[in-house]
């Protein structure tokens, strides 16, 4: 069988897409603690508060981009996962974005991205 080169991706070139999203990740999660906002969402309220974040919107477009390439070859980068998922969180019970950011610059340190954010309740 013979694979079509579109197909095919360089190991060393999704990594390198890997490392390029995960620096990017921790230069705006630095600067969404440290206060700026629009990282995990398009909508940052009052336009006056300073717009857009372009940075933040190229990460978010490369996490949808990357997730996709690494599902194509049956694997997963959980930095990505677990970005994408807080990018879901909205409503009333939403933390802030400083806030999640912290929480998941302090995870990412630990090394706890990709495991699980609470831990598994036994009935026994």
């Amino acid at each position: 069988m013979v694979m079509d080169p579109r197909d095919e991706v360089d190991p060393n070139g999704l990594e390198m897409l890997a490392r390029a999203f995960s620096e990017q990740l921790l230069a705006c999660l630095d600067e969404c603690a440290g206060g700026r906002r629009g990282l995990f969402s398009e909508y940052v309220g009052d336009e006056d508060e300073g717009g857009s974040w372009p940075e933040a919107e190229r990460l978010r477009e490369l996490a949808i981009a990357l997730q996709g390439v690494f599902a194509q070859q049956e694997d997963r980068n959980a930095l990505c996962d677990e970005f994408l998922d807080l990018c879901t969180i909205h409503g009333e019970s939403h933390p802030g974005e400083r806030k999640l950011a912290r929480a998941f610059l302090e995870r990412i340190e630990r090394g706890d991205v990709g495991t699980p954010t609470q831990e598994e309740r036994k009935l026994w």
